[in-house]
């Protein structure tokens, strides 16, 4: 597959007063993938500014009682990046290094994300700076209540609906549930997915990320020529998305030969027992320690032999300084933004393809639009029908951004970029402006 490997000269933008132009962060990179599709966007370039503004952002207080009696403030954030095509909807993180600029460029991305897969969704993400590590669950709590009372003047069913992300999980989401409803006088179970079941959750939710990024891995593998059955596979992170995504790349024959955390990185030539080393991460939280691999130095996990790479952990993990070390033949990013765009542009140099992203981890938001669509019917389904409905949108997802990368030339992120851009721009212009 032909692919264009030329970068734009930069461009000067117009920042808001609260970013530092010298240091954008993420959402530098953000711009820099809007300036690369621009050419691409014919008449609807004259809207091309609406996704280099973020709708809305807020940013809150978030003060709690410690168990110790002392009172401790976090900051909070929730933007909303677009919603002309609908509720926003992106998740919440818990993280001692969340910026303003981290999740404004995760919510452009789930604006992104959810046109490029077609849900009727905007973009949109939350996050706490805090390492959730250092509180109790009864400060955990009492943090993911307050925040949630915060935002609650932003979120709703039909306004943005916040979903697990880093360090969050289903019982954070069913105490966000808990706590919009409680202020609102009604049980709202549609104003967060990946809840539990039992709270309006649907089944498979769980697992759908790393379901997606296997679903384009295998489409992409045989428009390629790779064999995953005879793949050697390495996979940085091993949590809900990661660990997902390796199951079934070994359920298909595929050999996980590397798993990297933040404890750690393994290796074994013949392939790691996956079923053996999800139980010793749900036990241990990192594969540190695992008995039936080599210990291996964190940093040479970018040059493990592989035909596969999986970045599954955080932001901007391939740089310009490791991504010529990367031996794969393909990259599917089951993290948001793992590959900056120096990067990107080294390993097309290389030959080695990419999966960005806002396609390959775009499953956990396709399953949360079936739980939004349940928890409003009261209609739910069961999980083959799930995982089916799954991957049928992902592969025709894939095919479109396939189709639109071979007939402009360019690489599957830019293609993808041109689908949902296209879809935002269209019905920005078909609504136009009020007032």
């Amino acid at each position: 597959m032909a692919t264009s490997s030329s970068t734009p000269a930069p461009t000067a933008h117009a920042l808001p007063s609260y970013l530092q132009a010298d240091h954008l962060g993420p959402w530098g990179i953000f711009l820099q993938q809007v300036d690369r599709v621009e050419p691409y966007l014919g008449n609807l370039a004259r809207w091309v500014e609406t996704l280099k503004r973020p709708k809305r952002i807020l940013v809150v207080d978030v003060p709690i009682h410690l168990d110790d009696g002392r009172i401790a403030h976090f900051e909070g954030y929730r933007v909303q990046h677009n919603t002309s095509r609908g509720p926003g909807k992106g998740g919440v993180r818990f993280h001692q290094d969340v910026t303003l600029s981290e999740v404004m460029a995760l919510s452009a991305w789930m604006s992104i994300k959810n046109a490029a897969v077609n849900v009727p969704y905007g973009g949109a993400k939350g996050g706490i700076r805090v390492d959730p590590k250092t509180l109790s669950r009864g400060e955990l709590e009492r943090m993911t209540r307050r925040y949630t009372s915060e935002i609650g003047i932003i979120i709703g069913p039909t306004k943005d609906i916040p979903a697990p992300d880093v360090n969050t999980n289903e019982q954070i989401m069913a105490w966000m549930m808990d706590t919009y409803s409680m202020n609102q006088g009604s049980t709202a179970t549609g104003v967060v997915t990946g809840k539990p079941v039992d709270l309006g959750g649907s089944l498979g939710r769980r697992e759908a990320t790393g379901r997606g990024v296997f679903t384009v891995g295998v489409e992409a593998a045989k428009r390629i020529g790779l064999d995953v059955a005879n793949a050697a596979v390495a996979v940085q992170g091993f949590g809900n998305v990661g660990g997902i995504a390796g199951k079934l790349f070994a359920e298909a024959g595929a050999r996980v030969v590397a798993v990297q955390d933040h404890g750690g990185a393994i290796y074994r030539e013949a392939g790691l027992d996956v079923p053996s080393l999800l139980k010793h991460v749900a036990d241990k939280g990192t594969v540190a320690g695992f008995e039936h691999a080599e210990v291996m130095d964190a940093d040479k996990f970018w040059d493990v032999p592989c035909d596969i790479m999986i970045p599954a952990a955080l932001e901007q993990q391939i740089t310009k300084a490791n991504a010529h070390r990367i031996q794969a033949r393909m990259v599917i990013e089951g993290a948001n933004g793992p590959t900056t765009p120096e990067a990107d542009d080294i390993l097309h140099e290389r030959n080695v393809l990419v999966l960005p992203d806002v396609i390959a981890n775009a499953g956990g938001v396709t399953v949360s639009y079936f739980e939004w669509v349940q928890d409003f019917s009261s209609f739910f389904w069961d999980e083959d029908e799930i995982n089916k409905r799954l991957v049928r949108v992902m592969q025709q997802a894939f095919a479109g951004v396939w189709q639109v990368a071979e007939q402009h030339k360019v690489s599957l992120r830019t293609a993808t970029f041109i689908v949902a851009c296209e879809r935002i721009l269209h019905t920005r212009e078909l609504r136009g402006l009020y007032p």
